[in-house]
């Protein structure tokens, strides 16, 4: 099979099209054709060309009779660029034949015929070759071979004649050949052009259409793989959430219990597996912390509350309680002193301290970790050094990603989940501040956060992160929790904090309870039996009592929608699992409030 090249198959196409055209033509001005064969040879008959006319009518006849069938036969069955120089030969044949039957009705007629007929049957070629031009310049060697065999005919029956005047009409033929042979080649460019622009514009269209559907199905594509990106992202969320929820039930319990059991008089001995106990329990604690962390983020529940603060209340906090991990390590840690206030959120700048730093005592295992700042213009730069293992540069971008540990392929729980980076990422985009990273592998790295400087810095109070809380002695604690263990550790935490404890598990019997001896702080679950909520809790003692008493919602959940939930009522929340000091000091804290 020979294969045809770009420029081919588009001279196939147009000349398929000029055929098309031509062929309709032809077929279309076959009856007038034929009538106007009868009149002439009607008007033209006399005694001397009677039969000869009436035969050269009958034959007209058929030969357009003839082209019309042939020109249906083939628009009927269909073009192709394959057929067409073969009905371009076919054609220019049939055009001979029809201008030579044509040409001879000057033979026929000029002879015997008055002047009156001599002019009309002039008329009537010129007309008709006018004609002919319309109809056949599409394909322009088959009107060339017309015209040419028309007007030969014609001009040489002119020129034979005795008459001086017939002979100047056939010279006048021959001009007029040439002249109707140049418009026939305009006529045929035209056409050309035409069906040139015509398929310009219909592949422009056809173009048009492919990026169109092509546009529409990546469209489609993209929508899909977001919508499968959604789906899976709410499943994970979901299935994070419900896991999260789960584990910290038992490890809020158990929390609870270690804190009651601390406070017991204990010997060496089990004062050391408490101590370990407690150790893998602040463990457990930690990394689902992180996991809330990261849904608060995802939530959008997350808003900064900006202050001017000083810094160095703040590193003092994470030098004493990272302090000792370091030690542990055999590892120095070590934050310089400082005067400079920031304006930003303290408690979200320590979360991302406090990740940063936990993040380089982690992955450091000999020299040291230092906390400095230095002031760059209207910014402080708050920078953590580490001579840990670094990070390569290709992995610099990639370190900030959720669960991507490059340096944990064996998934130890003492590394972490790989979220801290990200929290401290997104923590920095929600701050609008700029966070940067500079590493060597084998070296160590430094991470450096741009606070900016605190406007009006003698106005400046220093934050004080204090561990310390007054005695829940003689205080009334009312706790709403479904759960019966955590029911129980909080019953015998609060008591033995010197606290007076009832604890309800469901709405109606906290009521109760409420009725007979009014709380002063209630302490309430977030998640109840029969889909109520601690929101609901809340509100049925504040109908049921006012606002005499203070209120704590405690929950295990990590939805984003519970979250944002839980955060539009204003009430204080404190994540499960709770440590028993943070519990302590939130009672004493929302205490004072009252």
């Amino acid at each position: 099979m020979r294969i045809q090249n770009p420029l081919q198959l588009a001279e196939g196409r147009i000349l398929v099209e000029q055929l098309r055209l031509l062929l309709g033509h032809v077929n279309g001005l076959v009856v007038i054709a034929c009538i106007l064969f009868i009149l002439m040879a009607w008007l033209l008959t006399n005694d001397n060309n009677q039969v000869q006319l009436w035969v050269w009518c009958a034959i007209a006849i058929l030969s357009r009779l003839n082209l019309g069938a042939y020109a249906r036969r083939n628009l009927a069955t269909g073009l192709c660029p394959e057929r067409g120089h073969r009905l371009v030969w076919t054609l220019i044949a049939l055009q001979i034949a029809d201008g030579v039957i044509m040409g001879a009705l000057a033979w026929i007629t000029l002879d015997s015929t008055s002047v009156a007929g001599s002019i009309m049957v002039i008329a009537v070629l010129s007309s008709s070759l006018g004609s002919a031009m319309s109809q056949l310049s599409p394909v322009l060697p088959v009107f060339i071979v017309k015209a040419t065999v028309m007007l030969a005919m014609l001009s040489s029956k002119l020129w034979l004649m005795d008459n001086t005047n017939y002979k100047g009409l056939g010279i006048v033929g021959i001009l007029y050949l040439i002249s109707i042979l140049m418009q026939g080649r305009d006529s045929a460019s035209a056409t050309r052009q035409a069906i040139e622009l015509r398929f310009e514009n219909l592949d422009l269209l056809e173009k048009l259409r492919i990026e169109t559907d092509n546009a529409q199905a990546a469209h489609l594509k993209a929508e899909l793989a977001r919508q499968e990106a959604e789906d899976a992202n709410a499943a994970k969320s979901k299935f994070l959430a419900a896991v999260s929820h789960d584990l910290r039930q038992p490890i809020h319990a158990q929390g609870l219990f270690l804190g009651a059991l601390a406070l017991t008089k204990l010997d060496a001995h089990q004062q050391e597996i408490m101590s370990n106990a407690s150790a893998a329990s602040k463990s457990s604690v930690e990394m689902l912390n992180t996991l809330l962390d990261f849904s608060r983020i995802e939530a959008g529940v997350i808003q900064p509350d900006y202050q001017s603060f000083c810094l160095q209340p703040l590193l003092n906090k994470i030098e004493r309680e990272f302090v000792s991990q370091a030690d542990a390590k055999g590892i120095v840690y070590r934050s310089r002193e400082t005067s400079v206030a920031v304006y930003s959120d303290p408690m979200l700048v320590e979360l991302i301290l406090r990740n940063l730093v936990s993040n380089a005592i982690r992955y450091t295992e000999r020299g040291g970790v230092l906390v400095a700042c230095r002031k760059k213009g209207a910014e402080i730069v708050l920078e953590i050094w580490d001579t840990g293992v670094g990070i390569a540069l290709v992995h610099q971008q990639a370190v900030f990603r959720e669960f991507l540990q490059l340096s944990n392929p064996e998934r130890d729980r003492q590394k972490g989940l790989g979220l801290g980076l990200a929290i401290v990422h997104s923590l920095a985009r929600v701050l609008k501040l700029e966070l940067s990273l500079s590493s060597r592998p084998g070296v160590g790295s430094v991470f450096r956060l741009s606070l900016p400087v605190a406007a009006d810095i003698s106005s400046v109070e220093e934050t004080h992160f204090d561990d310390s809380g007054a005695q829940l002695k003689g205080m009334s604690v009312l706790v709403i929790e479904d759960d019966d263990i955590v029911r129980n550790g909080m019953r015998i935490l609060v008591r033995d904090w010197g606290g007076n404890c009832d604890t309800a598990g469901s709405i109606e019997e906290a009521l109760e309870l409420a009725q007979r001896h009014a709380p002063d702080v209630v302490i309430c679950d977030y998640r109840l039996r029969e889909h109520r909520t601690g929101i609901q809790a809340i509100q049925a003692l504040r109908d049921l009592l006012g606002d005499s008493f203070s209120v704590l919602l405690i929950t295990g959940d990590t939805a984003p929608d519970r979250l944002r939930e839980a955060l539009a009522s204003g009430i204080p929340l404190l994540h499960k699992p709770v440590l028993p000091n943070q519990l302590y000091q939130k009672i004493v804290e929302i205490s004072k409030k009252r």
